[in-house]
């Protein structure tokens, strides 16, 4: 695991949106096949994402050979609610960069079947290869995406209820009312997550303090679903200061001087 500290927010939000960028060039330079990209929602990663609409308006990337996947969608919400995340992608993302409509995926939480879109969903993952990287974001008890505390470590996408935390924390997209988050939604795993070849997760604020101390530092545990990544022999946690600031003093001279080397 690595761990990249900046600043502010904004800072590693650029940081974030540039290693995507360079990973799709990469893998662009040595082959025709498709870039696979997890996706994440939430407010943490939306500077990112406009960072990316930035760079594919300015000519500096492509997504027209990107495959993406979202990480979860809530269950029962019209597709057409501005609070699903179908329509937060769209606003934030693909109505902006030039990836092609057949190419996005994400989970459908009204169909009739909902273990069935779990399962095929999976599937349609597997056939693509796997993923390439998986961007994420850190729930404040350290779930990743809604793979809530206690959750597998090997668990899939699948039908997941949320805690009552989630949906407080959720609320502030719903005129603050708890009641009007969906009880459910549909979520990839946690090893749907750690499956991929490589894994960056986002954290930005003092609230997300004790989830990154918890994920670097503590032990992994489906306590801290996120803990998961110290597995991973490519995550990267992107952080502010303040989501940073429950670390040890030497933890964070490790990463800096880590990263100090790589940039030689």
């Amino acid at each position: 695991m690595k761990v990249i500290i900046r600043k502010e927010a904004h800072e590693a939000s650029l940081w974030a949106a540039h290693y995507i960028a360079d990973r799709i060039r990469e893998k662009a330079a040595r082959t025709s096949k498709p870039f696979i990209l997890g996706l994440c929602t939430g407010s943490t990663p939306i500077e990112t994402y406009a960072e990316l609409i930035r760079m594919v308006k300015d000519g500096e990337i492509s997504f027209k050979n990107v495959i993406s996947f979202n990480m979860d969608e809530y269950v029962g919400l019209p597709k057409s609610h501005p609070e699903s995340y179908w329509s937060f992608m769209h606003k934030y993302l693909f109505d902006h960069i030039d990836e092609p409509a057949e190419n996005i995926h994400i989970l459908n939480g009204n169909a009739p079947d909902l273990e069935a879109e779990c399962a095929a969903y999976e599937k349609a993952i597997e056939a693509t290869g796997g993923f390439d990287l998986f961007l994420g974001g850190i729930g404040e008890d350290g779930h990743i995406a809604f793979n809530e505390p206690f959750s597998s470590l090997k668990s899939r996408t699948r039908v997941v209820t949320l805690t009552e935390d989630t949906r407080i924390v959720n609320s502030r997209f719903f005129d603050n009312d708890m009641n009007q988050v969906p009880a459910q939604a549909l979520s990839v795993g946690v090893a749907t997550v750690t499956d991929s070849k490589e894994v960056v997760i986002l954290a930005f604020g003092p609230k997300k303090a004790k989830a990154i101390h918890d994920a670097v530092e503590g032990p992994v545990s489906h306590m801290c679903t996120v803990s998961a990544l110290q597995l991973h022999e490519f995550g990267t946690i992107v952080c502010d200061e303040a989501a940073a600031s429950g670390l040890l003093p030497e933890s964070r001279a490790y990463f800096a001087a880590v990263e100090a080397v790589e940039n030689r």
